[in-house]
């Protein structure tokens, strides 16, 4: 199921609009292992498996590379013997489509930075906390309010290249295995591709390569987001041509750059990570305004569901073309 396929886009309309309808239900997934959770059981084993603490640094990358090898043909071969056996029935596809709606991530992206947002109108700022933890990867005990606010606006536009846009592309062009793909390299980067003793040399190859799958998504993403600006097209696109080549990650600047020129917000600057590390990062939108709170937060909400109604919007006009 590529893109040639005459079932191939209707399955990404249907997975799109499942994930943004359910989500991921909670009674599924204690039931049953979700997709993203067995691809961490395989890193977890493959990590355990071939990272040696005494091997040198040069043996530890090259163990990466293999893990990262063995990891990608998994998942694509996994994902190709589904769509084969889906393949010989008339309603597969619906299964596949399915399928896919469990490795997009436009529902549960918007609830948990909801949740951050309803947590800081209550004036709860521990709350907040406490719900922005499960979405960023730094210490939230040393952020303020407005810190939160950014934390979380940042976290939804780069989770909306490599949650939503990133799966969608590969999709396309790869069908399920290729989705499969991209969600198990994410992952890895997620889990082992750090600059930790341990991970630093073995996760090289994950963080690289994970940086490579969303070389394109990521740009897509700042794009559809300036799109969903409208009036704010403009200063999106000068801000995220501006901020996003001057940010810490290849990637995450665009989104991030082009969320900011549109909500005119001050977004990254420098931040305390786990461990009191603080990272000095350049500011995105320097002059845009820093402090934030839930209105802000709102207002980058509804930004985000403008940007997925879009691009469900040229998926669909896709297919009117092909057919």
């Amino acid at each position: 199921m590529f893109l040639g396929s005459p079932t191939l886009l209707p399955a990404l309309l249907l997975a799109l609009a499942l994930d943004a309808g359910l989500g991921d239900p909670a009674w599924l997934w204690q039931r049953i292992s979700h997709p993203v959770v067995l691809a961490g059981w395989a890193i977890e084993q493959l990590d355990r498996a071939l990272n040696r603490d005494e091997a040198p640094d040069l043996h530890r990358r090259i163990a990466g590379v293999a893990a990262l090898s063995i990891l990608m043909a998994a998942s694509f071969g996994i994902g190709l013997l589904i769509h084969a056996v889906l393949n010989q029935f008339s309603w597969g596809w619906l299964i596949e489509a399915a399928l896919m709606a469990t490795l997009l991530a436009q529902n549960s992206l918007y609830r948990h930075v909801e949740a951050v947002g309803r947590a800081l109108a209550t004036g709860n700022l521990m709350e907040a906390r406490e719900a922005v933890r499960h979405i960023v990867g730094r210490d939230p005990e040393s952020l303020d309010r407005p810190a939160v606010a950014r934390a979380a606006i940042e976290s939804l536009a780069e989770n909306f290249a490599d949650g939503v846009v990133a799966p969608l592309f590969w999709g396309l062009l790869f069908g399920l295995p290729g989705m499969m793909a991209y969600k198990a390299a994410n992952t890895a980067d997620s889990m082992i591709g750090h600059r930790t003793q341990r991970h630093e040399a073995f996760g090289w190859a994950a963080a690289r390569f994970d940086d490579l799958l969303n070389l394109a998504p990521a740009r897509l993403a700042g794009l559809l987001i300036a799109l969903a600006s409208f009036r704010s097209f403009g200063d999106s696109v000068r801000v995220m041509l501006k901020d996003a080549p001057r940010h810490r990650s290849p990637n995450a600047g665009w989104p991030e750059a082009a969320m900011a020129g549109a909500l005119e917000i001050a977004l990254a600057g420098p931040r305390t990570y786990y461990g009191g590390r603080v990272g000095d990062s350049h500011w995105v939108n320097e002059d845009g305004r820093r402090e934030l709170g839930p209105t802000d937060i709102r207002n980058a909400l509804a930004l985000y569901l403008r940007a997925c109604l879009i691009e469900a919007a040229l998926v669909a006009l896709l297919w009117v073309l092909i057919r």
